[in-house]
């Protein structure tokens, strides 16, 4: 006869297990889902060079002003002296003016937000009816970008559009062909433009 050796634990002892591992599950599903949101932030504004903002301090009348976002990338505001701004969201920034405003102001309120967006834009040029500037508000497609163009002209090479993208110092060139995102086809291709991309249409 096989005897098997099982291990019994008391029942106060199993319910404080089923306790501590039922609470530790949701906690960590809970974790993993605001990590994912966290991470995500291509539904928020992008701030760039150029753009500018409104910070204000509540309670405090002479930390209340308005800051360009200087070419580098970077503002300055008092008693914060000099930080990155450029490729962050209003959140960020709020965040990080308050974490410096804290060794002077005990628990400050900030508030930032974008009174003008002067920093987001793309450019597009060649057989388009109205070539130019674009302002992204906050972010647009290569079909959308062609649109607010006016559309392209009768003589537009519509399968060897191109986008040039400059990244790290180096510049880059994306292909676009317009008549197989018009009929449904490779859309992958119909990417979200970033600041500065310039669009080419032969």
């Amino acid at each position: 006869m096989t005897m098997k050796n099982t291990v019994r634990f008391p029942h106060n002892c199993r319910m404080l297990i089923f306790a501590i591992l039922g609470c530790a599950f949701p906690f960590s599903q809970v974790t993993a889902q605001q990590e994912d949101a966290a991470s995500d932030k291509s539904n928020y504004y992008m701030i760039q060079p150029g753009d500018l903002l409104e910070i204000s301090v509540w309670r405090e009348e002479n930390l209340e002003r308005e800051v360009a976002v200087q070419p580098d990338g970077r503002i300055s505001f008092p008693l914060v002296g000099v930080l990155d701004a450029a490729g962050s969201t209003v959140e960020e920034v709020q965040s990080r003016v308050a974490e410096r405003l804290s060794q002077y102001i005990p628990d400050p309120v900030i508030t930032v937000s974008i009174k003008e967006i002067r920093g987001n834009r793309i450019y597009i040029l060649g057989q388009v009816r109205n070539p130019g500037q674009i302002i992204m508000n906050p972010r647009i497609d290569i079909m959308q970008a062609l649109a607010l163009a006016g559309g392209t002209t009768a003589f537009a090479e519509l399968n060897d559009i191109k986008i040039l993208r400059r990244s790290g110092g180096r510049q880059t060139l994306i292909e676009f062909r317009y008549a197989d995102v018009e009929r449904g086809r490779n859309l992958d291709q119909n990417i979200v433009l970033q600041s500065g991309d310039v669009i080419i249409v032969p």
